[in-house]
C-alpha cells in the first residue's frame, strides 16, 4: 500500500531508516534522546538526512497503517520484538555453540587415541603425523585402510622419511656477520687451531663495511686462505692475508 503512494521510495526508506536508529538506540522501540527528550520531526529529518516535510509524510503514514505509535509525545514502533526475533537469534547462537563443542571433542578424540598400526612398532597417530595426515577425515579414512590391510595381512606402509632439519648457525665476530654452525665451527678450529678467531673477525670486518653477502662464510675462509697459501709458494708481492686489496675477490665468491 506504502508503494502505491507519492515518494513511495523515500517513506520505505525512512522506515529502513528508523528501524536501524531503533536498533541503534536499544530501547524497546522508544525514541528518546539519553531517555529523557522525545525525538520530533525535524531531529529525525537531520538524522535521516531528507526533507522534514517528507519525514512527517513518512511517519504520519506509519501511524495510519499502525507501523508507529505516538504515546505521550514520543514515537514508539508497537511489537518492536518482531522486529528481532531474539528467540531466533538464541537458538542460532545456542546451535553453534553446542555444534562447535561437539567438533572439537570428535576432535580430541581421533587426535588423542593410541591407536596400533599394523606391526604393533608405531602407532597410528605417529604414521599419520609423518605423513603429514592431520584432519579428522583423513584420520578416519587412513585408519580404514591400515585395518584393511591388517586384516588383509599385507605389509604395513612405510611412513615417509622425516625432513631433515638444517643446522642451527650463530653468529660471530664483532659486527655478527660470520654465520656458522657448530660442525662448521669446530672444522675451522681444527683447520686453523692458531688463528681461527682472527680468520673469523677478517671476514666480519670485511663484510660489515662492503655489504657482500656469502652463502657459506667457512667456505669463504678456506677459500681466502688457499689463495693466501698460493701467492705465498709462487713468490707473489701482490696484497696478502689483512691487506686491503686482498679482499677484492672474484665476483662468484658472493651471491
Amino acid at each position: 500500500m506504502i508503494e502505491s503512494l507519492p515518494d513511495a521510495d523515500s517513506i520505505i526508506v525512512i522506515w529502513f531508516k528508523l528501524l536501524c536508529l531503533a536498533g541503534k538506540q536499544n530501547n524497546h522501540g522508544v525514541f528518546m534522546m539519553n531517555g529523557k527528550i522525545a525525538y520530533t520531526d525535524a531531529m529525525m529529518a537531520t538524522i535521516f538526512r531528507r526533507k522534514e516535510s517528507t519525514v512527517k509524510l513518512a511517519l504520519s503514514t506509519f501511524e495510519r497503517f499502525g507501523m508507529i505509535e505516538i504515546i505521550n509525545g514520543a514515537i514508539t514502533i508497537p511489537n518492536w520484538g518482531k522486529h528481532q526475533n531474539f528467540e531466533q537469534i538464541e537458538n542460532r547462537l545456542e546451535y553453534q555453540r553446542n555444534y562447535q563443542k561437539e567438533y572439537r571433542k570428535k576432535q580430541k578424540e581421533l587426535s588423542e587415541s593410541p591407536i596400533e598400526a599394523i606391526g604393533g612398532k608405531k602407532t597410528l597417530r605417529k604414521c599419520l603425523r609423518k605423513q603429514n595426515v592431520n584432519t579428522p577425515d583423513k584420520i578416519r579414512e587412513e585408519k580404514i585402510r591400515l585395518d584393511k590391510i591388517r586384516e588383509e595381512g599385507e605389509e604395513p606402509p612405510t611412513p615417509l622419511p622425516a625432513k631433515k632439519e638444517k643446522p642451527i648457525k650463530h653468529k660471530y665476530g664483532e659486527y655478527e656477520k660470520v654465520m656458522l654452525d657448530d660442525n662448521q665451527l669446530e672444522k675451522l678450529k681444527t683447520e686453523f687451531p692458531g688463528d681461527w678467531q682472527e680468520r673469523i673477525q677478517r671476514l666480519d670486518d670485511y663484510v660489515a663495511s662492503t655489504g657482500k653477502v656469502y652463502k657459506d662464510h667457512l667456505a669463504t675462509i678456506r677459500n681466502w686462505a688457499k689463495r693466501d697459501a698460493e701467492k705465498k709458494t709462487a713468490g707473489s708481492k701482490g696484497p696478502r692475508w689483512g691487506d686491503a686489496d686482498y679482499y677484492k675477490c672474484d665476483p662468484e665468491d658472493s651471491l
